[in-house]
């Protein structure tokens, strides 16, 4: 089955994308709900979890996408494939992460990622960017503590913003890498190290 297209940009302020989702109710989508939480933000096609979710079996992935032909086919993917830890919600992460995370029980998401997101260019565009104060303080709140977030994007400035942005953050303590701590690569940093641009890494424990 050919991919389905989708327009690489949307406008997270857009009429459209400024829906109120449901909270997830993680027991009606993973098999074990016990299981510690992973969630990638913007996860695009969610080939990352995916293969992480084959990977560690002992773990749930959840992927946030705010283009809704991407998720259903990410979860149509996860459900031929029979990964009862893998599932896929349509969300606006730049607008209403917390009420999609609002009914997470405490201390089961571990880990999250934010991978190259959408750098939105130009300066009267720059309040697009997906991650800002808020979008930190729902994920810092619902991370339980000893928890990590991982970022990288190829694009020097929005590495500075984003970075900054999170170490304004008092819960949280930066530690030291260089390199992607993960067996899975998404496609996006496979293909800017193919071209040997840089990556600009950073993760952060609460």
């Amino acid at each position: 089955m050919p991919r389905v297209r989708v327009h690489q940009h949307v406008n997270p302020l857009a009429p459209f994308y400024r829906f109120t989702p449901q909270p997830i109710r993680i027991e009606n989508v993973f098999a074990d709900p016990h299981l510690p939480l992973h969630l990638d933000i913007g996860c695009a096609r969610g080939r990352f979890v995916l293969k992480m979710a084959e990977i560690y079996r002992d773990h749930n992935f959840l992927g946030a996408e705010i283009r809704e032909p991407l998720v259903t086919e990410a979860n149509r993917i996860a459900e031929e494939n029979k990964l009862n830890n893998l599932h896929y919600e349509f969300n606006n992460a730049t607008y209403s992460l917390d009420l999609l995370l609002e009914t997470l029980p405490a201390d089961i998401l571990h880990t999250v990622t934010i991978q190259f997101p959408d750098p939105w260019y130009k300066k009267k565009h720059a309040k697009r960017r997906m991650v800002n104060d808020d979008l930190v303080e729902t994920v810092v709140k619902h991370l339980k503590i000893g928890g990590k977030i991982y970022i990288q994007t190829d694009v020097d400035f929005l590495a500075e913003e984003m970075f900054e942005i999170f170490r304004g953050n008092e819960r949280l303590r930066e530690v030291e890498i260089s390199e992607n701590p993960f067996p899975v690569k998404t496609e996006r940093e496979t293909a800017v190290e193919e071209k040997g641009l840089p990556i600009y890494r950073a993760m952060f424990i609460k």
